[in-house]
């Protein structure tokens, strides 16, 4: 799907279902150095079972065109015109990462259109080590490799695949590599807004944690799903990089709390 936003082109997947704003519309957003490809079968599963799915790439990013944005303020607010363009009205925002706190900006200017809120591997902020931002200065391809060996958990270090025949560490890489990282890893170390934006928030929401995460620890993800009363799912044996390690997992966390909320 592609849409014009800022007089440039921007690309979202729909989970290979033509996109029907009069359903309920599940947006996924991407975390840092990523892009909708690691929505793979999050996106499609729900694109075939009654929903319309819109998981755009962020500017810069992926398929999209444009500048990188420099901010997470700044990518809310292009976020809900991306939603505003495409008339979306019955809204199930899900971020992970740094992807969770561009929703949390977002859900201010979405106003009841919005049903849920999902945050995957996240908390209310997101400090980056001057290690990786350094390394990410340097080159995307070199801060995806620091990344990544923070990002995944020890059974994928070990070889061990919830897709037969494909290796996480290796696709993460490919998309990373591609995808302005540094500038991501800036705007998230800046974010300081986050518990001003929940403490605003009254919709049902849902925190999916990793047991292994080393990039958002479980304790803080604990502390954001308290602060926002929010359900709480936590997925063991993976690391912070939830739906590219363990797509199938992730994505039934997803799709029962999406489904229940559901009119």
């Amino acid at each position: 799907m592609i849409t014009i936003l800022n007089k440039h082109k921007t690309f979202a997947a729909t989970g290979g279902c033509v996109f029907d704003k009069n359903k309920p519309v599940v947006v996924f957003v991407h975390g840092s150095g990523l892009d909708h490809r690691c929505w793979a079968l999050q996106s499609r599963w729900f694109a075939f079972h009654g929903y319309s799915v819109f998981a755009p790439d962020l500017p810069g990013h992926g398929l999209s065109a444009g500048e990188p944005l420099s901010t997470i303020e700044a990518t809310g607010r292009w976020l809900v015109k991306a939603l505003n363009t495409i008339e979306a009205s019955s809204i199930h925002l899900v971020g992970h990462s740094a992807g969770f706190l561009v929703a949390l900006e977002a859900v201010g200017g979405l106003g009841d259109r919005l049903k849920t809120l999902t945050a995957v591997a996240s908390s209310a902020s997101i400090p980056v080590s001057d290690l990786l931002i350094t390394a990410a200065e340097s080159s995307a391809a070199e801060g995806a490799d620091f990344m990544l060996r923070w990002g995944f958990g020890s059974q994928t270090h070990a070889g061990i695949s919830a897709v037969p025949g494909m290796q996480p560490i290796a696709i993460a890489r490919q998309i990373i590599s591609g995808n302005p990282l540094a500038t991501d890893f800036k705007a998230c170390h800046n974010y300081c807004a986050g518990e001003s934006r929940i403490s605003e928030i009254n919709i049902p929401s849902h925190v999916i944690l990793a047991s292994e995460d080393k990039m958002t620890p479980i304790k803080f993800g604990l502390e954001l799903a308290s602060s926002l009363k929010a359900r709480i799912t936590q997925i063991d044996k993976t690391g912070h990089m939830l739906p590219i390690e363990s797509p199938k997992r992730t994505l039934d966390a997803i799709k029962a709390f999406i489904i229940e909320h559901t009119n």
